[in-house]
Formats: C-alpha cells, sequence, structure tokens
C-alpha cells in the first residue's frame, strides 16, 4: 500500500472491523455506513467524504466497505445496531452501470475493488443492502444515498430490466433518501435527531424525499405541493412520464425551489422535497478540510491496487455542479446546476497536502470537476437565476447572465505550477471549449486558452463534441461542431506557437436518441476531414434520470413532446457503432452497402474515394432502378 510522508496510524482512518472500534473505546456507534466500493479516505470517494461529514458532527462513525450479502450476513451484524441510523450508498457509481456494458454484458472489472476484481456487490447495490438491514434491524432507520439512490428516486426507466421502476425508496423499504450532495441534509438531520426530535415525525428537510401513507402526508407551510403523475399511470402512457421528467429536472436546477414533489406508488406517496442552494464557498472549503488521509484503508495493505484510486490519487478537485445539463449525463442531475468552487487558499493547501504523498513524482493529475473549466462562473444577477428554471446555461445558446470569467481559474493553474514541489499540473476532466471559444477576443478568455494548451495537458487534451450532426447535438444540448472546428484550429495554433506536440482527444457517442446511421456516416466523414480515428468512443447507455434516457423509453422529447427516433435494439446500436470503425476492411462494405441503399454516393466517395462507390456491393433495389430508368 502506498504511505504518505505523514505517518498515519489506523485509528486515522474511520473504523470498518469490530476490532478497530474497540481500539477506539467505543461501546455503540452511532451510524453505520454500508458502501459498494472499498473504503478510500480521500474526498473524490463519495462515501469517504459522508463518513468525515458525520464524523465532524461528533459521531461515532464506521464504514463497512461492500459487505458480503450472500453468506450468513455477518458483514451486516458485526458492528451491532448504531444508536441513530444505518446509512447505505452503492458507492460511487450506480451499480448497474457499474456492472454492465452499453449492450447489457457483464464486466469483469470493477475499479473500486483492489485489483478491479468484480463480484464484490450485487446488482441494485443500494436494495439489496437496505432489505437485509431492514430485515434484521427492522426498527432502525436506514438512509441512503449517492448516485444510484439519487438518480432513482422517482419512477425511472431501469435499461436492464427494461421497465419503468417505481422510486428506489418503495422496493429498499429505506426510511429516508438523501438526494444530490448530502453534506446540508445530513447535518440537518443530525441536528434534529440529537435534539430528540422522533425520527418520524422528520418530514421537512429539504433534499430529502420519504414514502408515506396517503392519508399521513402533512402540509408543510412554505413549500408548494406538485402532484406528478402516477407510477401506475408513467407505466400505461409513456408521455405522462416524459411530462413528469420536465417537471422534476426544471424544480431540481433552480436556485430556489419550493415545489415539494409528490408521486403515488401503489397505496403509498413519494415525498420529494425541494433541494437546499448550493454550498457556499466556506462550507465546500470546510468539506475539503476534513482530515483526509488520501489513502486507502490499511485492510487493502496486501491487496492489489484500487484501480478508481491509481486514477485520481494525485488529483485536485477545485469545484462541484455543472451547468452544461448535458441530455444524456446524470452530473448535473446529482451534483446540480449550480457549481460550488472552493476557495483559491483551500485548493493550494490540498496541492501541499498531495506534494507530501510518498509515490508523489511533481506531477498533479488534475486540477479539475465535473467540466474542469466551470470554476467561480455563476450568474451576474442572482436574482435572474432564481426565477430561472432552465437546465442549461449554455444550451442553445450561453446565458447573457452567466459570468463565463475564466481569470480566477488561470490564476489557480499558474499558482499550482508555481509550487516548487510541482513539476506539472494537468487537466484531466473534460473542458468546455464553448465556455471561451465566444470571446476569444477578450484577453482573459485567450489568456486561459493559452495557459491551458501550453501548460497543462499532458500530451492529450480531453474534449467531448459528442456528435457532428446538428440534429442530433440539440438533442443532446451540445454545441455545432463547427465550433469543436475553430477549438481545433485555436489548439494547433497554440501547439505551433510553443512548439508542442499534442493531440486532441475528442469524445463521440452512437445510438443517442434522434440519432440515425446517416448521421453516424456524416460524423465518419467529418472525423476523417479532421484526420481524426476516434478512439474515445461509446454507445449510449440509458441511466436513470437523463433526458436521453426519458427519450430512449418513450420515444418523446418531454420539452417539445415530439417523436424522437431511437436505436432500441442491439442490431442498430452496434450498425450505428460501426461508422466509428469505418477505416476497418471488416465494416467496409457493410457501410458502403449501407450508404447506397439511401443514395448517398456522395458520402461513400468522402470516405472511400468515387471507385467505391462505383464498385460497390450490388444491390438488387438499385439494380430494379436502373433498369426501370432504362426502358
Amino acid at each position: 500500500m502506498v504511505e504518505n510522508k505523514i505517518k498515519y496510524r489506523l485509528n486515522d482512518w474511520l473504523p470498518t472491523t469490530k476490532k478497530e472500534v474497540v481500539a477506539r473505546g467505543w461501546d455503540q456507534l452511532d451510524v453505520i455506513l454500508f458502501s459498494g466500493d472499498a473504503y478510500v479516505d480521500h474526498p473524490s470517494f463519495g462515501p469517504a467524504v459522508i463518513g468525515r461529514v458525520l464524523e465532524s458532527l461528533g459521531l461515532k462513525v464506521a464504514i463497512v466497505p461492500q459487505p458480503n450479502w450472500q453468506d450468513d450476513l455477518r458483514d451486516f451484524k458485526k458492528l451491532g445496531t448504531p444508536r441513530l441510523f444505518f446509512a447505505v450508498t452503492s458507492g460511487c457509481m450506480d451499480s448497474m452501470v457499474n456492472h454492465y456494458t452499453a449492450n447489457k454484458r457483464l464486466r469483469s472489472n470493477d475499479a473500486y475493488t483492489p485489483g478491479g476484481k468484480a463480484g464484490f456487490r450485487p446488482d441494485y447495490a443500494t436494495i439489496t443492502y437496505s432489505n437485509i438491514i431492514k430485515k434484521l434491524f427492522p426498527e432502525v432507520p436506514v438512509v441512503i444515498g449517492g448516485v444510484e439512490a439519487s438518480l432513482r428516486r422517482l419512477t425511472h426507466y431501469d435499461y436492464w430490466s427494461d421497465k419503468l421502476k417505481p422510486s428506489i425508496l418503495a422496493e429498499s423499504k429505506a426510511d429516508l433518501l438523501i438526494y444530490g450532495m448530502g453534506e446540508k441534509p445530513l447535518n440537518e438531520l443530525v441536528n434534529l435527531l440529537e435534539k430528540g426530535v422522533p425520527y418520524k415525525s422528520i418530514q421537512n428537510i429539504p433534499q430529502t424525499a420519504y414514502i408515506e401513507e396517503r392519508s399521513a402526508i402533512n402540509k408543510i407551510d412554505d413549500w408548494e405541493d406538485f402532484d406528478l403523475s402516477d407510477h401506475e399511470e408513467c407505466k400505461k402512457d409513456k408521455a405522462k412520464y416524459a411530462e413528469n421528467f420536465k417537471t422534476i429536472e426544471e424544480e431540481s436546477n433552480r436556485l430556489q425551489s419550493i415545489k415539494r414533489l409528490i408521486q403515488n406508488t401503489e397505496h403509498k406517496s413519494i415525498i420529494v422535497n425541494p433541494p437546499f442552494e448550493a454550498l457556499t464557498e466556506s462550507e465546500i472549503d470546510a468539506v475539503y478540510n476534513l482530515p483526509f488521509t488520501r489513502l486507502p484503508h490499511p485492510k487493502y495493505a496486501k491487496k492489489d491496487p484500487i484501480p478508481a484510486y491509481e486514477m485520481i490519487k494525485h488529483s485536485i478537485t477545485l469545484h462541484r455542479g455543472c451547468f452544461g445539463a448535458c441530455s444524456f449525463c446524470t452530473i448535473s442531475a446529482h451534483q446540480g446546476k449550480f457549481i460550488s468552487s472552493r476557495s483559491k487558499k483551500s485548493i493550494l493547501k490540498e496541492v501541499g497536502q498531495v506534494t507530501q504523498m510518498h509515490d508523489f513524482k511533481g506531477y498533479i493529475s488534475d486540477l479539475g470537476g465535473p467540466s474542469a473549466n466551470m470554476y467561480k462562473m455563476q450568474g451576474f444577477d442572482l436574482d435572474q437565476c432564481r426565477k430561472c428554471k432552465r437546465a442549461s446555461c449554455l444550451h442553445p445558446n450561453v446565458c447573457k447572465n452567466l459570468s463565463t470569467n475564466p481569470k480566477p481559474l488561470t490564476e489557480v493553474y499558474k499558482t499550482v505550477n508555481a509550487n516548487k514541489n510541482i513539476k506539472k499540473a494537468f487537466v484531466g476532466s473534460g473542458i468546455r471549449y464553448d465556455l471561451f471559444m465566444h470571446k476569444l477576443n477578450d484577453q482573459n478568455y485567450a489568456d486561459y486558452a493559452d495557459e491551458l494548451i501550453k501548460n497543462h495537458v499532458s500530451g492529450r487534451l480531453k474534449v467531448a463534441p459528442e456528435h457532428t450532426a446538428e440534429d442530433v447535438l440539440k438533442i443532446m444540448r451540445k454545441p455545432d461542431f463547427g465550433m469543436f472546428h475553430e477549438f481545433k484550429k485555436l489548439f494547433d495554433r497554440v501547439n505551433k506557437k510553443h512548439q508542442l506536440n499534442q493531440q486532441l482527444i475528442p469524445y463521440f457517442i452512437s445510438s443517442h436518441p434522434g440519432c440515425k446511421n446517416i448521421h453516424m456516416a456524416e460524423l465518419a466523414v467529418e472525423t476523417k476531414l479532421l484526420d481524426f480515428k476516434p478512439e474515445q468512443v461509446q454507445d449510449f447507455t440509458p441511466t436513470p434520470m437523463t433526458l436521453a434516457t426519458v427519450m430512449y423509453y418513450s420515444g418523446i422529447n418531454p420539452y417539445t413532446m415530439e417523436k424522437v427516433p431511437v436505436a432500441r435494439n442491439k442490431d442498430d446500436k452496434l450498425s450505428q457503432r460501426k461508422f466509428f470503425f469505418w477505416y476497418k476492411s471488416e465494416y467496409r462494405n457493410e457501410i458502403i452497402s449501407e450508404l447506397k441503399k439511401v443514395n448517398r454516393d456522395d458520402l461513400i466517395d468522402k470516405l472511400f474515394g468515387k471507385s467505391s462507390a462505383k464498385k460497390g456491393p450490388r444491390n438488387k433495389t438499385h439494380l430494379s432502378e436502373r433498369r426501370k430508368r432504362r426502358k
């Protein structure tokens, strides 16, 4: 196991076993947290953050990482009964996304487990863990949270079972769900419990959801109730499900929402309270100032490395949240639209901690966030933001009320690079080039672009145009591909200016709702003209609570209620994916044949040359049409 230059004792981690609890002299724990991930005490790992936040509230907290759910359940019993509640999370990912590929094939690895070994967490982990706990300790409250719980809080489409599932509260039997970033709701919950407020009467904490008998729903004076279509109605009518999503997304992305969403599920109701406002600078600084060791628990000392940890151990998170609201992405749905940025002082303090790690060689792997260059960005007039319910601040155009000035971020980059222990600080997270390309005539924006490309690219810069077709990009909520062309010119220009040999690595998605094979053929032509052979490619995976997933299941755009074409079956998906690899000989004839069927010889010419269109596979339909013309 990697050790810091600072020497840590076992008690510097949260306890994971009865022996570790006893060693602290504790008779009973206040909270026991079950997680689907191995325990890595690093601020990039959600379970560790939640554990440290609870500890900072004066609680005795333990983490049970990757409990065995298939034996006699000793992992669930070994720490006894907590004084306040059990907490449950599937980990940093939805367990189904963690387990399966876009083609529903079981993955052979798990990045959050030592050695990347698979099989250490169940499918639908939050439900499985919670049900076991409720069976063993029926009187003890169970609080669920994390990505899996957050994005499944209401009726949602589950790609892996190919059906609409009810709120995870109904299936998990949990008492409370915390959605989004959990610090504020947890703080409020613990304060109320410590004051002696009965658990069952706690129903007014923002950013929480719970299940209740319809007759027992109490009115909250400060909030307005909004009734969503029932779960059963959504199952019968896909349009109702689509309409629900529009309301959920709009209310989740408000700076200040007062709507309490209510959805009936069988004989009970799911109540989702409005969210808290995003963490302030001082609040997020306090989280990152907690005593993380930044290391895996010593229990993994003799085990293989944890891949997810190896990837981020020398990284720094600058901010949370994302106002891009890409249709296929869960970040804004979970972290929120509004940005919580750390102070420069807090960031530099963590940089100093990283430089003290035993294996640190002088390279910060990432100065980033969900979208790496949204640091310190917010509305000029927050009163306008309070009235706004627009999901994306960037689509269909950059909001005029949005300050996109990158100067504070440029200053962070330069200050970190000035640290004598830092050889290079890279930006490993994806950037949004539409945040600076529209204002390169402003020196602050030009300086940022130059600083980024010159000093913070590890040979390859990741960007995500996602597609090239205008119709698809609109549905994705992404900028026109022409902007990517302009960014590539800028990238090449800066590289030439500084005599650098760096690559631009674009990400693309196939089979996204709205995408047809002809769009993929056009993408193939565009990438060929740019001399790209795409390597960072992905087949669209429907994940709970995204706009794209709603369109995938319903075939309806919730914001227009118009029909959207969708590639749903495996053959259709693979048919689109092959266009990424048009240059491979095994796909050539298929692509030529398909483009001939739709009379697009022009695209064949652009991909393979004019002779290919003439010598392409013979097609009976085309032969009969030519015979008719001769007659």
